[in-house]
């Protein structure tokens, strides 16, 4: 498999346990990796023969952008379920990093990886 991937997308959210973390929005940062066999879209040079990463980040701007996750495992696993199921793809490495959530940490996060069952 090709890897496709959209690195560094910023995406404002209601995300944490504490209850000053759910009034307010934060921004957390997402790196994918997505497996998808390119050579069609390759051979072709159409974009409805790829992964539209335009698509996608769009996907994940309204899905995160209006979630209410306590947990950035929570919100990472339905983000990977949410990429399996609506796009082309066969697996999905999802980072993301809630950054300044522990102090004296420049990064703080999850990585998880899936593939199609």
């Amino acid at each position: 498999m090709d890897i496709i991937y959209l690195h560094d997308l910023k995406i404002e959210c209601i995300i944490g346990i504490w209850e000053w973390e759910r009034r307010i929005k934060q921004t957390i940062i997402i790196d994918l990796d997505m497996a998808a066999d390119i050579r069609h879209a390759a051979a072709s040079d159409k974009i409805e023969d790829t992964l539209n990463y335009k698509a996608v980040s769009k996907r994940l701007i309204d899905f995160v952008g209006t979630s209410q996750f306590q947990l950035v495992e929570t919100l990472a696993e339905k983000v990977a379920e949410l990429l399996l199921a609506e796009f082309k793809i066969q697996w999905v490495r999802v980072r993301i990093n809630k950054k300044g959530a522990v102090r004296g940490a420049g990064d703080v996060g999850i990585i998880i990886e899936r593939e199609k069952a």
